[in-house]
């Protein structure tokens, strides 16, 4: 199967990656159409295919993961793509022109069966019942990957072999949905040969190397990711509060951290150590992965864990523009956003703007322009 053929397979129109079939299902198809300058579900679909094909030319890619299953507490973010573009929209109405002439393909969504994680979870048999459901007119569908984490991996190294130098940009989901991007962006750039780095901004440490039996989920994507880097300071956090143990026993990993209260403290100082410590380590360029509970609960309520004292929305936008400036960015995402469980009178939409202004920001600073 061709890539492009595949890729037309494990994803949908963006905004697609939910399974309504009544409730909701309108709302979907009217973003969609905004998104597509479409007038029809036929010409959505045919006007993201024309996207895909602009793969090869692409700066940088935008993915949806409307995936929440590998979060903890409270759920919703798997609202978070859609709301997104949504938010995005309104804000930037002629969003998608001003997306096609600064070389940024929206590719989609991840399809997402809601009750899936990983396939390496799953039985042979639920594995060929999911695969059934999904490429029903596939001959031979054996090698197609059914959840969430495994179609985003395998896209993400379809996207990576169209294009060597594009920059992908999710939105989640629980954080889990950062790590098909590292294991992509592994295969396309061994951390071996070429010293990516990658920089959280979380309230959380996310090193567990498993959560209740399970492998990869939000509280355990860091750490497998720190071991794909090889430790040795390559996977910096900033804005760390939430955590039952002391900065020591996290640094003992190989994690370079910048707690919250440092952050708040010192700002200007923060951003040149963490320059500072990124070169000391060879970054030859930066995976920003953006939890939006890494910032203050007051700007940031509407995700599964807000916390307060946290980083404020200018500095983490400093961050990005320096990382952006000095070592280039690679990738990068916008994480664990949930509009429905805001926690105060326009929550959500405080959220939204937010993710919206960490998502332009984050573009600007991969494209090095202005988006």
């Amino acid at each position: 199967m061709e890539a492009l053929e595949e890729l037309g397979r494990l994803l949908r129109p963006a905004a697609g990656g939910l399974y309504l079939v009544s409730t909701g299902l309108g709302e979907q198809q009217a973003l969609q159409q905004r998104l597509y300058g479409a007038a029809s579900v036929a010409e959505v679909d045919a006007r993201w295919r024309e996207a895909l094909a602009r793969i090869s030319h692409a700066r940088a890619i935008i993915l949806g993961i409307p995936s929440d299953v590998g979060a903890g507490f409270l759920r919703g973010a798997n609202l978070g793509p859609q709301a997104i573009r949504t938010a995005l929209l309104a804000e930037v109405p002629d969003w998608p022109a001003r997306a096609a002439d600064a070389g940024v393909v929206d590719i989609g969504d991840v399809f997402v069966v809601p009750q899936l994680l990983s396939d390496d979870m799953l039985s042979e048999a639920q594995l060929a019942a999911s695969r059934r459901a999904l490429y029903p007119d596939v001959s031979d569908a054996t090698q197609l990957p059914v959840s969430p984490l495994s179609i985003a991996e395998r896209a993400l190294e379809l996207v990576l072999g169209l294009s060597h130098g594009v920059r992908p940009i999710l939105l989640g989901g629980d954080h889990s949905c950062t790590w098909p991007a590292m294991a992509a962006l592994a295969k396309a750039r061994p951390p071996a040969s070429e010293r990516w780095c990658v920089v959280q901004s979380d309230a959380h440490t996310d090193l567990l190397s498993e959560r209740l039996g399970v492998r990869m989920c939000f509280a355990t994507w860091s750490f497998h990711a720190n071991q794909l880097l090889g430790g040795g300071g390559r996977l910096v956090q900033l804005g760390i509060r939430a955590t039952r143990h002391d900065r020591g026993h996290w640094e003992a990993l190989g994690v370079r951290q910048f707690w919250a209260e440092e952050c708040r403290r010192r700002p200007e100082g923060v951003l040149d150590d963490l320059v500072a410590h990124l070169r000391a380590v060879g970054c030859t360029g930066v995976y920003f992965s953006n939890d939006i509970d890494g910032t203050d609960a007051s700007w940031a309520d509407a995700t599964g864990t807000p916390e307060p004292d946290g980083l404020t929305p200018d500095f983490v936008a400093a961050v990005i523009h320096r990382l952006g400036r000095e070592f280039g960015l690679i990738g990068g995402d916008v994480m664990e956003v949930a509009p429905p469980i805001a926690r105060t009178p326009g929550g959500a939409e405080r959220t939204l703007a937010l993710a919206v202004r960490y998502l332009r920001e984050t573009l600007t600073a991969a494209l090095g322009k202005p988006v």
